[in-house]
């Protein structure tokens, strides 16, 4: 299987995990949680779990120059990520996530963007030529929308295939002109929901989101559908894609997962239905592990985890 080139553009943060035995309520404090910090970020998590599948990974994100930037790097670094796109910025910090996480894996997050958020299209210019070299680019939306749309256009403009992980969820819907030159759109069901105006709660609903979003202009459609797997919607075709049941302990990088696990497997050739497989079994793995990176499994690992279920990659 040939090496992936990704250029992932996004988010990096550094996360702050309290893991309760519930969520809790408005006004409420759960005591006795566990405490841990983890690199995170969608646009971080996407890249370091390219690395991990063996992708060639150049990264296009902006951190403070404070500490926690210092650290994301490294960390970026020591997972053979190409850094050289990263910039430091003087005047806003590091992104910061603060994640509660119940004993069933269910997590309520909350965002201070910082750093991601001065992000500008001139960053991406900075990355012109790796984009145009890409097999693919990966791209989310805890950054600017002009950048996500001036990348998605760069992209487009050297027929490089873009795969946009639509979250968090837009407060508005995509306009058109930029759903037309995006290439593979994964939106999970309530993002499918916030894009089409079709309130998702099944497979027949998400077949209607999906029409929909394939009649602005996406030219591949994969909704995530969480345990039970996902509708993967393209021309006149839907078809619906299992996933694989494990025990979740948590499910905070499961998006991340499946997206880098897709995006490398696009960027190796392999036909959609069995990229969409293979990013099922990296997000499987990822939500039987706590934390956002930490949780992100090796190619080798989603090999054994194939070999368990007698399923051929």
């Amino acid at each position: 299987m040939k090496t992936a080139h990704l250029v992932v553009i996004g988010s990096s943060n550094t996360d702050m995990v309290v893991k309760t035995a519930r969520l809790p309520r408005p006004g409420e404090t759960v005591a006795g949680g566990q405490f841990y910090m983890a690199a995170g970020g969608k646009g971080a998590n996407q890249a370091v779990a390219a690395a991990r599948l063996g992708a060639h990974v150049s990264f296009l994100a902006r951190v403070g120059s404070d500490l926690f930037g210092t650290q994301a790097i490294e960390n970026y670094d020591e997972e053979g990520i190409d850094t050289e796109l990263i910039l430091r910025d003087p005047e806003h910090p590091t992104g910061v996530a603060l994640i509660l996480v119940d004993q069933e894996g269910e997590n309520l997050i909350a965002v201070a963007s910082g750093a991601n958020h001065a992000m500008t299209p001139a960053d991406v210019d900075r990355a012109a030529d790796r984009i145009r070299e890409a097999d693919a680019v990966l791209l989310q939306l805890e950054i600017p929308l002009e950048v996500v749309r001036h990348a998605v256009h760069l992209a487009a403009q050297a027929e490089v295939p873009v795969i946009l992980d639509p979250a968090p969820a837009p407060e508005n819907p995509l306009d058109s002109d930029l759903l037309r030159e995006v290439t593979y759109l994964t939106p999970n069901e309530s993002e499918a929901e916030r894009l089409s105006g079709i309130p998702v709660r099944d497979e027949t609903t998400a077949r209607q989101a999906a029409e929909k979003l394939l009649g602005a202009g996406v030219r591949h459609v994969i909704i995530t559908l969480g345990a039970q797997g996902a509708l993967v919607a393209w021309a006149e075709q839907m078809l619906h894609v299992p996933g694989f049941s494990v025990e979740a302990k948590d499910c905070t990088a499961a998006g991340d997962a499946f997206n880098a696990g897709l995006a490398v497997a696009i960027a190796q050739g392999r036909p959609l239905l069995d990229a969409v497989r293979y990013a099922h079994m990296v997000a499987a793995l990822s939500v039987t592990r706590l934390g956002a990176q930490p949780s992100l499994p090796t190619a080798s690992e989603v090999v054994q985890f194939a070999q368990s279920l007698a399923v051929s990659l």
